[in-house]
């Protein structure tokens, strides 16, 4: 395509609104020609990539560059102006970046003469990110690790999206990919030239190739789920009888009111979350409706007992599909079997209002707390994170964060198996063609216009 045919795009690559500084990006064949109708000061020719350049940026007449010959132009902003050459830029392509004073007005006004350049438009959703993966600055991984990283909240979702940006699950896919591409250029080397002095049965010796790779990606996909855990917030449900204090715990570790404390019993009827940072993880915990035995196998009989009712059974499926249950009982009360009955290896009992009095003797082993007074929340805290660490697991070795990648790896594992039991070297090499191709698909080597649509959709404008 011609410098004509390829548009140049711009979008601020800085949260829209009033701020210090705004920064407008311009990505394309016409990027420094929009610089220099900007900016009479600047000399286009001799202008050092990387390097800022502070200048006063006036208003264009129809696209036409001021001149200090003409009446006095409109100035419209002073500001800081880098300027990347391609390809060593974020897209591949020439890149200015105009670092404005933050003011809707000014953005407007840039947007405003940008738009009425030729080949210029605004970038759409993911466009610039999209651009750099086409141009060859990062695979699919790494451009969905800059989504990853935009949207991370906490430091654990910071690291694990750093950590696929600097290309540890595209160096893994492609090695695998890189190995049965050379195991496949054996067999079909054997099946398209038997007359040569190729070893007796390639196929045999590739297939044990084959399942070392196999064996390597089923540990791979083992993994506990861990990395779309942390991407996606990792599920607490705080679960236990009326009144036990559910909902003065959430709000405790919330540091905020956000569910409704009452004296009453059966003050929370559905599930309510919210979304927190403990100890560096994202977590989405969850209040719940309290247990009644009465109304646990029942659909009620109407009115308050049915919405009631069907508050119990949103509770328990929260709590049966949940990472971690915190298990809330009254510490003065026997506890209750309806709670008792969703324990497991993943939840933490809690023995709530322990500041009222002595603690029954079943719950000598619960941690105590007092949500009112803030007794006890180190000790939770503390019980939490080893929780989440046993889930999570290390973090040394990447880890799968997108149900993408493990459809593909899932596919390229089917194959592999059909690979090695397959009765001829024909059915061998293809089913092997077949593996290397899903994998490349997670990366984005082959076969992905149909998916760059869904990939760069989750980006923002700017990005």
């Amino acid at each position: 395509m011609t410098e004509t045919e390829i548009d140049t795009i711009y979008a601020l690559a800085t949260p829209a609104g009033r701020s210090g500084v705004a920064v407008l990006r311009v990505s394309g064949p016409q990027a420094l020609k929009g610089l220099s109708l900007f900016s009479p000061e600047i000399d286009i020719k001799s202008i050092i990539p990387r390097s800022a350049i502070l200048t006063h940026l006036y208003a264009p007449n129809a696209g036409q560059s001021v001149s200090r010959e003409t009446s006095p132009p409109k100035m419209i902003d002073k500001a800081l102006v880098l300027y990347f050459k391609a390809p060593h830029s974020f897209t591949g392509e020439d890149v200015v970046e105009y670092h404005l004073h933050g003011s809707p007005a000014v953005i407007a006004e840039m947007s405003h003469h940008l738009s009425r350049f030729a080949h210029h438009r605004p970038a759409e959703r993911g466009e610039f990110t999209r651009r750099g993966f086409e141009n060859g600055r990062m695979d699919l991984t790494e451009a969905e690790a800059i989504a990853d990283l935009i949207d991370a909240e906490t430091t654990a979702q910071k690291d694990q999206a750093l950590s696929q940006m600097s290309g540890t699950l595209k160096n893994l896919y492609e090695g695998w990919a890189q190995d049965l591409t050379k195991s496949l250029a054996f067999l079909e080397a054997d099946i398209d030239f038997p007359d040569e002095d190729l070893p007796d049965g390639v196929a045999s010796q590739v297939r044990p190739k084959l399942a070392r790779i196999a064996q390597d990606i089923t540990e791979h996909l083992n993994d506990n789920r861990r990395g779309e855990r942390l991407r996606n917030g990792i599920k607490i449900t705080v679960i236990g009888a009326p009144n036990a204090g559910k909902s003065s715990l959430v709000n405790m570790l919330a540091q905020r009111d956000v569910a409704i404390i009452s004296d009453f019993a059966g003050t929370t009827r559905d599930v309510l979350e919210v979304h927190l940072d403990i100890a560096g993880f994202p977590v989405i915990l969850s209040d719940t409706a309290g247990l009644k035995p009465e109304l646990l196998h029942s659909d009620g009989q109407g009115g308050q007992d049915k919405i009631e009712s069907e508050g119990i059974k949103r509770a328990i499926h929260a709590a049966r599909s949940a990472d971690i249950k915190l298990l809330v009982f009254d510490a003065q009360i026997q506890p209750d079997a309806a709670t008792l009955d969703l324990a497991d290896d993943h939840s933490l009992m809690i023995a709530n209002k322990a500041d009222l009095g002595a603690i029954h003797p079943d719950l000598t082993t619960a941690i105590p707390l007092s949500s009112k007074e803030m007794q006890g929340v180190e000790t939770l805290l503390g019980a939490l994170k080893d929780q989440i660490n046993i889930l999570i697991g290390s973090q040394s070795t990447p880890t799968l964060t997108r149900e993408r990648h493990r459809h593909q790896l899932h596919i390229c594992l089917d194959h592999l198996e059909r690979a090695q039991s397959a009765a001829l070297p024909e059915l061998t090499a293809e089913d092997t063609r077949l593996a290397v191709r899903a994998l490349g698909r997670i990366t984005g080597r082959v076969d992905v216009e149909d998916l760059l649509d869904v990939i760069f959709s989750e980006f923002c404008i700017g990005k």
